[in-house]
């Protein structure tokens, strides 16, 4: 499989992944922007979405959309339990976190990363985030991970999210106390460690 990524992207949520489930990968920078490869190719004729993550696999088919992504990786390697079993009560769980994530997190922080965006209009996606935040530290109460004391893909995405945050976009999350321990307690993951670090995100010891 090949993970076509851009470091520090939400590409960083099945580079977790994948590290997490123990699968053999290869990574393949992006440049988003000029929507090229490392060697010049462009990206548009590997994923014409334009947008990382992108998976191909040994088959020759490429997966695109963070959530489904992660999702089949769990599925790849079941006995890692990155995910519950298909059609139990707990997989809509995980259902359930990742569309929010997707859909409440990742698309109010999203615009704020552009240099264009009106400083009222980032307020507004910031203010909104904030709220999402709030809804996730009142679940964490109690729990290692969103699932429990069981890590799943969908804790590698929220991290992601809450890095974004946190550690580039600002946010003051110092009021969240199991947002800000949840995000060490992955953080130490060794296999996050491992995404960090050849993502550039983190230096080698």
């Amino acid at each position: 499989m090949k993970l076509y990524y851009t470091p520090g992207a939400c590409s960083l949520s099945p580079h977790i992944a994948l590290l997490e489930a123990g699968l053999p990968y290869d990574l393949v920078k992006v440049d988003l922007r000029a929507k090229k490869l490392e060697n010049g190719d462009d990206f548009l004729q590997v994923n014409p979405k334009g947008q990382v993550p992108a998976l191909a696999l040994d088959t020759g088919e490429m997966v695109t959309e963070g959530p489904i992504i992660i999702q089949m990786i769990a599925d790849k390697a079941a006995d890692k339990k990155l995910a519950p079993a298909r059609d139990s009560n707990e997989r809509y769980k995980l259902l359930e976190w990742l569309n929010y994530t997707t859909t409440e997190l990742h698309k109010n922080l999203g615009p704020m990363f552009s240099p264009v965006l009106a400083d009222d209009a980032k307020a507004f996606f910031k203010d909104r985030a904030m709220g999402k935040f709030k809804y996730v530290e009142s679940q964490l109460a109690g729990r290692d991970y969103l699932m429990g004391n069981q890590f799943t893909v969908a804790d590698g995405y929220l991290f992601t999210m809450i890095m974004w945050a946190q550690d580039r976009l600002g946010f003051d999350l110092s009021g969240l106390p199991h947002v800000t321990a949840y995000k060490a307690r992955v953080a130490a993951r060794p296999k996050v460690q491992e995404a960090l670090k050849k993502e550039g995100l983190l230096k080698a010891a």
